[in-house]
């Protein structure tokens, strides 16, 4: 018999599964015993619900509160619920009908929220099993489908919902479905991809994800500096509004709604391009060209046109910042062969940087009505090129004289030159 080797450390994820697997009948569903499949659709139904809810609740809320005006005397209250769907829509990519105009400014917000309804719900009611994974994001974009359809939006409208849902879905319902104590590690679900990946291009992705990441933070850190340098007008805007405390409750989420949103549009200012809030408008750290603006106190927090120029064209640098910050980490995660695996790296650095920074800019961006204000936003080409450079040149300027191997190969290739230089010298001279 072979010697004992002591008890046997047992894993939080392990203790977890023992303690449902422990766990007394009486405390067990019948959903326990139903198909994978059927336990991630109703996963996903559960998730979908409850960010529509977090919605409509408030909307009829809203309704009831302003049923007594004369002026609402013939609106029903299934029109709140309506527009509850519509906003939720939105959140989804679906454009939203507002006064015969089409508003097409995603609140990030509100998608945010549909992502972490559906997070909490797989967690909790979710299976981490291939068929329940794929059960789940499928519903829940059919699910937003037939919402849309049920809302008339029309086949392109469907179409968008559709596409939206699984990329909410997806993301939501996946992270949440990681959470599961049966669930695999997500380094174990990548490993058949990464195996067949090189190394230098997976560092240089992960680098880049952590520049973009940082570059959120920094911006997400000024958007606080400036609602707090610009206070004052934005007490002055809500004070012009002149709303009661329905009112206010409603703007206050709507501007919730939307602050992820001018987040990614500060991010296009540190890069340098800035972002428009209307046509004609741009506020840049080089110059800021303001012009009506409509009356959302948010928007009061957005620099005024003597905060542009001087020292802050200087603000681009951060990126450059945030690129030796990739290159340091290029420089701690890879073990490079050769030369020019330090080189791929900070090429990927470069590219998933400026890829991820176009494409935060294409979702934060759009119409929000007729008129000037169907351009908002920043440009995802511009700022994508532009945070591209940045990071890339910040990566290169660390990763690549810091690495040994580039140090190496440029004191053998100085060694034979000055070598080569040295016999050519000896020679001369012997010839004289």
């Amino acid at each position: 018999m072979p010697p004992s080797t002591g008890p046997v450390p047992v894993t939080g994820r392990a203790r977890r599964v023992l303690q449902d697997d422990a766990r007394p009948s009486f405390f067990t569903s019948a959903i326990d015993g139903a198909p994978r499949w059927g336990v991630g659709v109703l996963a996903a139904l559960q998730g979908a619900a409850l960010s529509l809810l977090v919605l409509a609740v408030p909307a009829v809320a809203v309704f009831v509160a302003t049923s007594a005006d004369p002026s609402n005397a013939d609106v029903a209250w299934t029109r709140a619920v309506v527009v509850a769907a519509h906003l939720w829509l939105l959140a989804h990519g679906v454009p939203a009908p507002v006064g015969g105009a089409e508003v097409t400014l995603v609140p990030l917000g509100l998608t945010l929220l549909a992502a972490f309804t559906c997070a909490a719900s797989a967690r909790r009611s979710g299976v981490a099993t291939r068929s329940g994974a794929l059960a789940s994001v499928a519903a829940y974009a059919l699910l937003a489908a037939l919402v849309a359809l049920v809302c008339g939006t029309g086949g392109g409208g469907v179409l968008r919902a559709l596409l939206g849902g699984l990329v909410v879905g997806g993301v939501g319902l996946g992270r949440g479905l990681l959470r599961r104590p049966e669930a695999p590690a997500l380094g174990d679900l990548l490993a058949p991809v990464a195996a067949r990946v090189p190394t230098a291009v997976l560092v240089g992705l992960r680098a880049g994800t952590l520049a973009v990441a940082t570059l959120v933070a920094v911006a997400a850190l000024l958007t606080a500096v400036w609602v707090v340098a610009g206070r004052a007008t934005v007490a002055d805007v809500v004070g012009m509004l002149g709303l009661d405390a329905v009112g206010g409750v409603v703007l206050a989420v709507a501007e919730l709604a939307y602050l992820p949103n001018l987040v990614v549009w500060v991010l296009a200012w540190l890069a340098g391009p800035g972002f428009a809030v209307g046509a004609g408008t741009r506020f840049a750290p080089a110059e800021v060209v303001a012009g009506p603006l409509p009356a959302v106190p948010m928007l009061g927090a957005l620099p005024a046109p003597d905060l542009a120029g001087g020292a802050l064209v200087a603000v681009p640098a951060v990126l450059v910042a945030v690129g030796l910050l990739a290159g340091s980490a290029v420089h701690r995660w890879l073990v490079p062969v050769r030369v020019r695996d330090v080189l791929t790296a900070v090429g990927v650095v470069a590219g998933t940087s400026g890829l991820l920074a176009a494409v935060l800019q294409l979702v934060a961006g759009g119409a929000a009505g007729a008129g000037r204000m169907a351009e908002v936003g920043g440009s995802a080409a511009l700022v994508g090129l532009v945070t591209a450079a940045g990071v890339g040149v910040g990566a290169l300027l660390l990763a690549v004289p810091a690495d040994t191997t580039v140090r190496a190969a440029v004191r053998e290739r100085w060694h034979r030159r000055r070598g080569a230089g040295t016999t050519a010298a000896d020679d001369g001279a012997e010839a004289g």
